[in-house]
């Protein structure tokens, strides 16, 4: 991938930037999901709108699995997509995963437990990871910055405005 990007015109840091995020966007975020849409052991798919309920009775490997569930996302969107660079936008993204995941458990009735909690926990996962990345948000955006002119906000013909 990052030797297509190079073709393209890209610059070489650029390339190779964008295409691991990609993968690991892809490879962080698969896995975990595939194991929530599996089917469980539940008797009957459950679900809990009650904040905080669940969290008192989850132990410590659930809660860090719920927020590694879409760090990868978390710390690698904004790298990869200008436009998630927001801690915000991390955020509602990661609800947004988050809520879809939890109604596919429950309308796939895959016997497992619908929570608001895994939303909240996986959504606080995501946006941790995202402030874990910041400091490289902008850095090196190249030719393949959203607008496609690889200039800053407020930057014209390399100066500021």
């Amino acid at each position: 991938m990052a030797g297509r990007r190079r073709r393209t015109g890209a610059r070489a840091a650029g390339a190779w930037r964008t295409s691991i995020a990609e993968v690991g966007i892809v490879y962080g975020t698969v896995p975990p999901v595939w194991l929530i849409l599996l089917p469980g052991d539940e008797d009957g798919a459950v679900v809990n709108l009650v904040p905080l309920r669940d969290l008192l009775t989850m132990d410590a490997g659930q809660i860090v699995g719920n927020l590694l569930v879409f760090a990868a996302l978390g710390f690698l969107g904004p790298l990869r997509f200008a436009e998630l660079a927001s801690v915000r936008r991390v955020l509602a993204l990661g609800a947004g995963c988050s809520v879809l995941v939890e109604t596919a458990q429950y309308a796939l009735r895959l016997d497992r437990v619908s929570s608001v909690d895994d939303v909240l926990l996986n959504t606080v996962g995501a946006g941790l990871a995202a402030l874990a990345s910041r400091r490289w948000w902008r850095a090196d955006r190249g030719p393949l910055r959203a607008g496609g002119t690889g200039r800053k906000r407020g930057e014209v013909h390399g100066r500021s405005a």
